[in-house]
């Protein structure tokens, strides 16, 4: 079994940042490749940035340039780092690690999932 567990959500106003962090844990979390997903109020969980665990980076066309995704193998931990965040960015966001096989951008194909941080970006 793998556990995560996200960190750093919060309340910041349009064109602040904010870091956002995913400790795993359980047999080999560091192997795998990992996402971040958000979902909004009423809006379907919407694929934000992923990291194979070689460091191998995609982002959503929506956030590419202003978030970053990286990670600490030797801490378990995946970091998101939202920068010139936006009113649309308003969402709970979802660490994920994936499974072997499928997309990078289906949540169907992760195996695992935080509970959740939320983020509200004020206008």
């Amino acid at each position: 079994q793998v556990q995560l567990v996200e960190s750093g959500g919060g309340l910041v106003q349009a064109g602040g940042s904010l870091r956002l962090s995913c400790a795993a844990s359980g047999r080999t979390a560091s192997s795998y490749a990992m996402g971040w997903f958000r979902q909004a109020p009423g809006e379907e969980r919407e694929f934000v940035a992923f990291s194979s665990w070689t460091g191998v980076t995609y982002y959503s066309d929506s956030v590419k340039g202003r978030f970053t995704i990286s990670r600490d193998n030797a801490k378990n931990t995946v970091y998101l780092q939202m920068n010139n965040l936006k009113p649309e960015d308003t969402a709970v966001y979802y660490c994920a690690q994936k499974g072997a096989l499928g997309s990078a951008m289906r949540s169907d194909d992760y195996n695992y999932w935080g509970q959740g941080t939320q983020v509200t970006v004020s206008s």
